[in-house]
């Protein structure tokens, strides 16, 4: 088997890509990564190089695959590691650039080791046997994968990667029959509460269009775009991905993301973005130009709650942080990153950090658990 490293992800047939992937991810399909390219969001101006592994057998054949980044900053990555860099900063050292197996600016958990027999040891363990030394031959730090699956974290741990233990909330579908029955899981106090974020909403005279990328045109983008970067603004940045990127994966692969517009009066005034895979939902961008009580609540959450029950999703991730999503039915779930540092003493002190900060995840955890609002024994 040899590793081939790629500078495009257009270098890689999209067939032959897509038959590792595996159906309805949509953050590892071809058309996302080449869309995210294509489009200027990922390339080495905003501190993302592409240097994607493909590893083929003596017969050519694609046999493992995995998507990476030569990054020079750690922006759009959501596993933060700025205290390290500093760390290497104050001690004369660079900590950029470094190697992100990710999808750029997607906090979603997914796989990172694309193989074609996923029982393939062999071929998971000599792809990530591969990293150390490129790491090493392209003068990088260190290596990061962000988010891999709970099947794959174990694997780069015994291939002497340290693992970072970190909490999302997620949505969990209990085979729910409607909105109504999910909130027959809560306490009496939440159920209410729930109940008055949305009735405020449909009091106010606002309701909710959905759109899959199949009836999205480009001024519908552009008027999209406009709102979603109102929420970046009051952070002080641009959205990471140009119009460009959701205009060209909407005309790829249509059913695979889904805008929920807010109207009042005939006019939008919201609008959030998701991303619809085999049985997920991924929350990503949201933006309004006028303050309605609880339209966040209803536009982020309760509308994709809606919507995972009546397509029969198992489960809603409406992205990274939050501790507001409790009450509204989401509960906190691990998520994983793994790292491997050439320095050696910076290796192990960062090892004793992970030790301390994971005991901390657990205590926060289960505090958090506290506060769910399912009756004890619903829910998570």
């Amino acid at each position: 088997m040899s590793v081939s490293v790629h500078a495009a992800i257009d270098d890689i047939p999209a067939a032959e890509w897509d038959a590792l992937a595996g159906p309805r991810y949509p953050f590892l399909r071809h058309a996302f990564l080449s869309a995210a390219e294509a489009s200027g969001s990922v390339c080495p101006d905003t501190g993302w190089t592409p240097a994607h592994l493909a590893m083929r057998d003596d017969e050519g054949g694609l046999r493992a695959a995995m998507p990476l980044y030569e990054k020079s900053h750690s922006w759009g990555e959501f596993v933060f590691d700025w205290a390290w860099a500093n760390a290497y900063e104050r001690a004369g050292l660079d900590y950029y650039p470094k190697l992100v197996s990710a999808t750029p600016f997607t906090p979603a958990t997914g796989p990172k080791l694309l193989l074609a027999d996923t029982d393939d040891r062999a071929a998971a363990d000599a792809l990530i046997g591969s990293l150390p030394a490129l790491a090493r031959e392209r003068g990088c730090s260190s290596v990061h994968i962000q988010f891999p699956t709970d099947a794959e974290h174990p694997l780069f741990e015994q291939a002497g990667f340290l693992l970072r233990r970190d909490c999302q909330f997620h949505w969990h579908n209990r085979g729910y029959t409607d909105f109504d029955a999910f909130l027959a899981t809560f306490s009496a106090a939440k159920r209410k509460k729930a109940r008055r974020d949305r009735r405020r909403v449909r009091e106010a005279g606002v309701r909710f269009v959905r759109r899959s990328g199949r009836t999205m045109t480009e001024a519908d983008w552009s008027r999209t775009y406009e709102l979603i970067s109102l929420t970046f603004l009051q952070r002080g940045s641009l959205p990471y991905f140009t119009p460009q990127f959701f205009i060209d994966f909407a005309n790829a692969c249509p059913d695979d993301i889904l805008v929920v517009d807010a109207k009042l009066d005939g006019e939008i005034i919201a609008a959030a973005i998701f991303f619809v895979g085999e049985d997920t939902l991924y929350g990503r961008y949201w933006g309004s130009n006028r303050h309605v009580d609880a339209l966040h609540f209803e536009t982020c959450y309760y509308q994709g709650i809606d919507y995972c029950i009546e397509h029969g999703l198992a489960r809603f991730e409406p992205g990274t942080q939050g501790e507001h999503k409790v009450s509204r039915g989401f509960v906190p779930t691990d998520t994983w990153s793994a790292h491997w540092l050439a320095h050696p003493a910076f290796s192990d002190a960062i090892a004793d950090y992970l030790d301390a900060e994971a005991e901390h995840v657990r205590r926060y955890m289960r505090a958090v658990d506290d506060h769910i609002p399912y009756r004890r024994g619903d829910g998570d």
